[in-house]
């Protein structure tokens, strides 16, 4: 093998910036890291960023700081993400619409997949599917037996189209056949408000948003999301297992950061977030908010993000469903 000038400089070169790339990993974070939250404050995409931004200033000694960011569907606060220097010091909270939003948006300001690093899949709740006390069903199979005899005599809430909520209800549809109209909310609370009022008679929600409601006999639950019963609600039988033999829809969370982050960053920014979900007193917040702390490798939260992409996509197109 003949070694030029030009192959000697790239092997320097390359070797200069990998050393260049492992100090800066050394030194990092060497500047407050800001977290954005492409949605209003309160709900669990709140909270987890708040979790996230107070460990990692107790932990590293670094500020760190929370900024909402809500708007265009999530589609602004993760653009900006997307969009920000691949340093570490930009991290994105993400849910269950990051993985809807390519298969409802005819064309999204960045590529979910290409333009963001995955750093960590946080935690997952299931959605429960709650009906108005007045509706005379008290299982999934009455449902369907009233929907199929009265087709688009009811309706249900969501919190808007390509929410967790709203295709949950219309993979369930698809799946069983039958035929229940759409109503869009801007948020949860007005939702189960109206569901409560019987301006619609049922919807799926998540868990934590709705439990309270279920316990107090103001709702009634008669399915689970999950594949598995929920620890929050053990008593409410799955979907899967109640009339839709294959339905499941889980509600997740995670973080992300810009595309091209140094692979020493990606991994010490996911390491320190999966011991985060150790920690009893992080396991306590998510268990006060419905959610089961799940981790793994960023690769995992790749694979996990690109299978939902595919799954919603299938879902939208068949419904029809696009942004407005």
């Amino acid at each position: 093998m003949t070694i030029t000038r030009r192959t000697t400089l790239g092997v320097i070169g390359g070797a200069a910036l990998a050393g260049a790339t492992g100090a800066r990993a050394q030194s990092y974070p060497d500047k407050p890291i800001k977290i954005v939250v492409p949605y209003t404050p309160g709900g669990f995409n709140d909270t987890l960023g708040r979790i996230i931004a107070q460990h990692l200033q107790e932990t590293w000694g670094q500020p760190a700081v929370v900024e909402n960011r809500p708007g265009g569907g999530t589609l602004i606060g993760s653009d900006s993400v997307a969009k920000a220097p691949p340093d570490g010091a930009t991290l994105l909270i993400v849910a269950f619409p990051f993985g809807a939003n390519p298969g409802i948006y005819p064309k999204l300001p960045y590529d979910t997949v290409k333009d963001f690093t995955p750093l960590m899949l946080a935690g997952q709740t299931s959605n429960l599917l709650v009906v108005n006390p007045s509706l005379p069903v008290s299982s999934v199979k009455e449902l369907l037996d009233m929907v199929k005899k009265e087709p688009g005599k009811l309706s249900y809430g969501s919190t808007g189209i390509g929410s967790s909520n709203h295709l949950s209800m219309e993979l369930f549809k698809s799946m069983a056949g039958v035929n229940i109209v759409h109503v869009p909310y801007k948020g949860s609370a007005p939702m189960v408000s109206d569901l409560l009022g019987n301006h619609v008679q049922l919807a799926f929600d998540n868990t934590p948003n709705v439990l309270p409601q279920v316990k107090a006999g103001k709702l009634r639950a008669i399915g689970v999301s999950s594949m598995k019963a929920s620890q929050f609600a053990p008593e409410v039988p799955t979907v899967d297992s109640a009339g839709v033999p294959g339905y499941e829809v889980g509600v997740w969370f995670g973080i992300v950061g810009p595309a091209n982050l140094p692979a020493p960053i990606r991994d010490k920014l996911s390491a320190e977030l999966n011991r985060m979900l150790t920690l009893p007193a992080i396991k306590q917040r998510f268990a006060e908010q419905g959610v089961d702390p799940i981790g793994g490798t960023p690769q995992a939260f790749s694979d996990h993000i690109k299978s939902q992409i595919e799954k919603w996509t299938k879902v939208a197109k068949d419904a029809n469903i696009k942004a407005e």
